[in-house]
């Protein structure tokens, strides 16, 4: 087992959680109690008429009405309602583009008109971005890179009011995020080894996949991918090399 690292205690070493009814005591190292000034300036943000507003408390009362009874699915269309979004704005990966299909069928039927981006769109080439040609899925064929950055200005341009992202792969949904000038939610969290359920690697992370637990354990990456980033740098190191010359 590897050894584990030291960290700053946090709401995940927390037990108490008194936060949530305030029938207990923080203990000494609690965050409510570390930002009391910030705390202050939340209640104020969210009970303003400010899209940050009108988005905690939509979300709130979606909890309220309809807490255990809805699906995610469902969920986000009437958060999209409660909000009053007439332009709902899909970001979808091109291996859940079937998904997503569906799913923007079923919020049209809510009277919600929506746009749907796949992450492939401009088809651009992983060698492009300096990507070798070893590591991609199958190499020596053209293979589109993701570019979360267009699909988010297509959904700019076209007046997207909340977008939602379906399956975006580990990263570039972070920059999707970044560029969107609309909120962000997520409908399905992509997950190629666990059906699209990431969190089933936790529940099983003490038997089946004890090797989360143990960085030793951790899957080596695929020769071939090694050997091409290897060769990459030594390309790298050799242009840099003889620039410098």
């Amino acid at each position: 087992m590897a050894k584990k690292q030291t960290c700053d205690l946090s709401c995940s070493e927390c037990s108490v959680r008194n936060c949530y009814r305030k029938d207990k005591k923080y203990p000494a190292f609690c965050l409510t109690e570390q930002y009391k000034g910030a705390v202050d300036q939340t209640k104020k943000l969210y009970s303003s008429n400010s899209l940050d507003g009108r988005i905690a408390r939509a979300a709130a009362e979606i909890e309220g009405e309809y807490y255990g009874r809805l699906t995610r699915l469902e969920e986000t269309i009437r958060f999209a309602k409660k909000l009053g979004v007439k332009k709902l704005g899909i970001a979808s990966c091109i291996g859940l583009l079937d998904e997503a299909s569906l799913y923007a069928q079923i919020v049209r039927t809510a009277g919600i008109e929506t746009k749907t981006v796949i992450c492939k769109v401009g088809g651009v080439d992983k060698c492009d971005i300096g990507l070798p040609d070893g590591l991609k899925v199958c190499p020596g064929c053209n293979e589109s890179c993701c570019n979360p950055a267009l699909q988010a200005q297509i959904l700019n341009e076209w007046g997207a009011e909340l977008n939602v992202l379906v399956g975006l792969c580990v990263g570039h949904d972070a920059i999707f995020t970044r560029h969107s000038k609309a909120p962000v939610t997520t409908f399905i969290v992509k997950d190629r080894v666990l059906g699209h359920n990431p969190a089933a690697a936790l529940y099983t992370a003490k038997f089946y996949y004890k090797r989360v637990l143990d960085e030793k354990t951790f899957p080596e990456p695929r020769k071939e991918a090694v050997e091409a980033e290897q060769e990459a740098a030594k390309k790298a190191s050799a242009r840099k090399h003889k620039k410098a010359l």
